[in-house]
């Protein structure tokens, strides 16, 4: 992997000697990644640190994406690409949303509880931002489906979810449960408290 000023990373040093939850997105410039990285950035660096865990972001660009896709979405954790998708396949990641009667149906009724656009108004803005960027630039394979793992310490495979389509993440709450780290509230909903 390469992290945000061009320097290679083996993989392997991201969870070899802690635990590490590694989520990979399907590019920088997809909403429903956009909008579930704008949650991971709410998880406390505290609260990571108190369960000894790391938090990293996978993408498949190149590293110049990094810093803006961070400034976009407000998060602070560890951030890395992998330009030629070799962990993505490595892995078994898929392409594509599925084009079977079950993997259609899986689309329509599964939904990410960190995605707030609709299909369509953030499919406009996706393709907006790659038109106004500084070069017309998906960010990536735009068939390119991503994943979370829970890795480490060395070799150890705690959790693995490979995303059957850009609305099948992972809710961040199950992951950082998984993981033994606190949860937190993603609503945007005031809550009633009744006295």
């Amino acid at each position: 992997v390469v992290d945000a000023d061009g320097r290679s990373v083996p993989f392997e040093a991201l969870y070899g000697e802690q635990k590490a939850i590694v989520v990979f997105v399907r590019n920088f410039l997809c909403y429903t990644c956009k909008e579930y990285v704008e949650d991971l950035a709410k998880v406390p660096k505290a609260f990571l640190q108190e369960a000894n865990v790391r938090l990293i972001v996978i993408g498949q660009s190149s590293y110049h994406h990094i810093k803006p896709f961070c400034s976009l979405t407000g998060y602070t954790h560890e951030m890395y690409v992998d330009p030629q998708r070799e962990i993505y396949r490595t892995l078994g990641m898929k392409r594509g949303e599925g084009n079977n009667v079950s993997g259609i149906l899986r689309f329509c009724l599964v939904r990410s509880p960190h995605v707030k656009s609709n299909t369509f108004l953030g499919s406009i803005r996706s393709v907006w931002r790659a038109m106004t960027g500084p070069a017309f630039d998906f960010q990536g394979d735009p068939a390119q489906q991503g994943g979370a793992l829970i890795l480490g310490p060395g070799n150890e495979v705690h959790f693995l979810h490979l995303d059957n389509n850009r609305l099948d993440h992972v809710p961040i709450n199950t992951v950082l449960q998984l993981a033994g780290v606190k949860t937190l509230n993603f609503t945007n909903k005031p809550q009633i408290i009744d006295v």
